[in-house]
This record gives C-alpha cells, structure tokens and sequence, in this order.
C-alpha cells in the first residue's frame, strides 16, 4: 500500500472516529459521569479502565443502526410526500383527461384536462349517464362489478369534433372503493395512419394508369412498332407526357402530405401581396401565352401585405392561375384583381382569378377542393390535371387562416376568391 493510500485511509478514519464520538458525546458524557461517581466511592484503576473503554466504543459504536437509517428515511419521504400530494393535486398534474369515481359508478373528481375534453363533471354525476357507448358501460360495469381489475378499451367521440381515445379503467389501491378512467387521445396518431393509409391508396390508383400506358406503348415498340420510326416518335412523346403526369402526382402528394402533418403555420413574415402575385403572373405567362390567353390585372395602388409563408402563398396563386389557363381558355382572357380591407364589409383583404371559359356546374362547387375530384371539361386528356391543386390550396390557406370562396355560372366562366384575414 503506497504513502498516499495509507495517509487517506487514516485521514478518513480519523473524520469518521471524530464524527461518532460527537454523535454519542450524550451517552460518552453520562457513561463518565457513572465511572467517576464509582472512582469517587474507590474504584481506582478499574475506573480508569472503564472511562478509556467509554471513549473506544464512543468513537467505534455507529450513532444509528442501519435499519433505523432506513426506518427514518422511510418516515421522510411520508411526511414530505403526503403534503400537498393529495388525489386532487396528483390528478390536476395529470395531462390526460382523468376521472376518479366512486362504487356506485359515480365521479368523485375529475381534473381539468376530463372537463375540457368532455364538459361539466360534477361531483356526483352517475358516469352511465354520461358516457353512452355500450363499450363504455360495458367497461364500467365490469370493474364495478369486480369481473376485471382494470379494463383497456378503444372509444371515439364525434361531437363536436371527432376524436379517438385508447381509455384504462382499473382500481385505485385496495380496499378504496375508487376507481379511475384515464383517457389516452390517440386522434393525432390515428390522423396520421389515416394519412399514411390515403397516401398509398391515391398514389397506387393514380399511377396505375399512367404505368400501364407506358407499359403498353413498351410492348408496342418492342413488337410490332420496331422499325416504324413515326410510331416510335409518338409513343415516345406520350410516354414522356404520361412520365410527366406521373412527376407532378408525386411532387403534389407529397406537398398535400406535408401541409397536412402541418396542418398550423408558425407565425409568418409580412408578405406583399403585389409582388408574389407579378412573380405569379410572369412564371405563368408561356402557359397564357400557349392557350392564347391574355392575362389582366386589377390591382389597387395601395401597398397591401399579409401575414404567411411566401412560398405557400406563391403556391396557392399558382394554382389558381394555372387552372384559369387551362378551363378557361376559350374566354380569352383571365383577370387577376386583388383588394384591401376597406372594400370588404368583414375588412379582409381579397385576391380573384377569374376566368371566362365554360364554368363549373353549380352541383359540382362544393366538391372541386377534395382530393382527386376532377370535372369533365370536354377538353381531352390533355386538360386533365392531378386532381389535388385546389386541395391543397385547400390546406394551405387554412395553414394561414384564410378561406377559398367560389363562384360560377355555366357559359360565363369562374371566379376563385381568397379572402385574407387583415394583417
């Protein structure tokens, strides 16, 4: 054993002899109160002896056992346990909607998170008369009536919006005659698989048609159009066409996806409207230019900004405009007018792309901004879009508060309108 080593042991040894002689300086004092009393009345040496045997076993004797450490530790953690830890307290800590309720099947207390979730739960209140579901009285009645200690159920709400939760009802302790219901929301979660679900369902149907034109022309070239030049050139120019379609699906799935894993927006930077809408304009103007198309605006002079995402922003006028390109081609001409706050009766702020082409049956409006719904324009293939640009112009202006307003009469074209709340 080094010098080092030796001097810290004995260092230790010496605190530790230290502090069990000052936790038993009570029972050391009496001990030499009792032999000096006995050498008072003639012990001499034996007295000695005793009063240096005091001070040893002093210094040696631990000032507790180990089970009393454990027994007043115990103890500690009780009493700073039971303050301010009542049911009450520990259930308001809970984020989850929680009910405690009583044998009869009553509620005895619910935290804040079980009356924001589902209304007024008053002490009292008979919990079969508030939750209808029959697997929601079927799980009560069974851990009331002692045929499971806890229960695991699956229960979904529709009103006022739907919602899914995963809820355990079990046994508080034993012998309490309590019971709690705690509900799990997995609405985010069953949200998500839905999504994931939909995703692979739209993109296997929408690709399929494509992937077997091309497979088809595939086989022609590879067959009978082998060494026929003109028909290799027009499959090729479809199959490129077809490629092409099967791109902007993809690029638009995978955009709808994102807005809805995101279906709010951080606060944003102050956009001018002008200027997303030129740049619009300018991006879209072969496309006018090719359906022969002249494209007009109706701008105010004053500056007028929003709150958002410009990107987004220049995605939903995209659209907008693209679409007024493509159906509205035989009116000549598409009209892009934006207004401020003051021209609106509810203060917004509006932008319309109008068109003059045939127009959107009345019967059809409500359904133009679901996924894939496509109207028969007359046009051919060639005028068919993904079917998901006004869904996810949908999302995008509820990402930023705002609405989609549309307006039509066959033979006289359609106006697309979106209203902004004022920034």
């Amino acid at each position: 054993m080094s010098d080092a080593v030796k001097d810290n042991w004995r260092r230790r040894a010496v605190r530790l002899f230290a502090h069990r002689f000052r936790q038993n300086r009570w029972m050391l004092a009496a001990g030499v109160v009792a032999v000096l009393a006995i050498n008072a009345v003639g012990g001499g040496v034996v007295a000695m002896a005793a009063v240096v045997a005091l001070f040893v076993i002093a210094g040696l004797a631990p000032s507790r056992t180990a089970d009393q450490r454990r027994v007043e530790a115990a103890e500690v953690a009780n009493r700073s346990g039971s303050i301010g830890l009542s049911g009450e307290n520990l259930a308001a800590a809970v984020a989850d909607p929680l009910i405690v309720f009583d044998g009869a099947g009553a509620v005895v207390h619910a935290n804040a998170a079980a009356t924001v979730a589902f209304g007024a739960l008053p002490p009292g209140i008979l919990l079969l008369l508030k939750f209808r579901a029959p697997e929601m009285q079927e799980m009560i009645q069974a851990v009331l009536f002692g045929q499971a200690a806890s229960r695991v159920i699956d229960y979904s709400e529709r009103l006022p919006i739907e919602r899914a939760f995963r809820v355990t009802a079990s046994a508080v302790g034993r012998g309490t005659g309590l019971y709690v219901l705690v509900f799990r929301d997995q609405s985010e979660a069953r949200r998500i698989d839905r999504m994931r679900a939909d995703f692979i369902a739209n993109a296997s149907h929408e690709l399929r048609t494509p992937l077997a034109s091309i497979a088809g022309f595939v086989e022609t070239l590879r067959g009978p159009a082998r060494d026929d030049a003109a028909a290799r050139d027009q499959f090729l120019q479809i199959m490129q066409k077809q490629t092409a379609r099967m791109s902007r699906l993809i690029d638009d799935l995978l955009s709808l996806s994102r807005l809805e894993m995101k279906p709010h927006l951080e606060p944003g930077e102050r956009i001018d409207l002008r200027a997303v809408l030129e740049n619009v304009i300018v991006s879209l103007s072969p496309v006018a230019q090719d359906a022969g198309l002249v494209i007009e605006r109706a701008f105010p002079e004053e500056h007028i900004e929003v709150l958002g995402a410009r990107d987004e922003l220049f995605q939903v006028f995209e659209n907008l405009l693209e679409n007024a390109c493509k159906y509205g081609q035989s009116g000549g001409r598409v009209v892009v007018s934006m207004a401020g706050p003051e021209a609106s009766d509810e203060g917004e702020i509006t932008v319309t792309v109008r068109d003059f082409g045939p127009g959107i049956p009345e019967e059809h409006i409500p359904r133009v901004t679901e996924r894939f719904y496509r109207i028969d324009s007359g046009a051919g293939n060639a005028q068919k879009g993904t079917g998901l640009g006004l869904a996810i112009v949908k999302h995008i202006l509820t990402r930023h508060e705002a609405r989609l307003t549309i307006r039509s009469s066959p033979g006289e074209g359609a106006a697309f309108t979106v209203h902004f709340p004022s920034a």
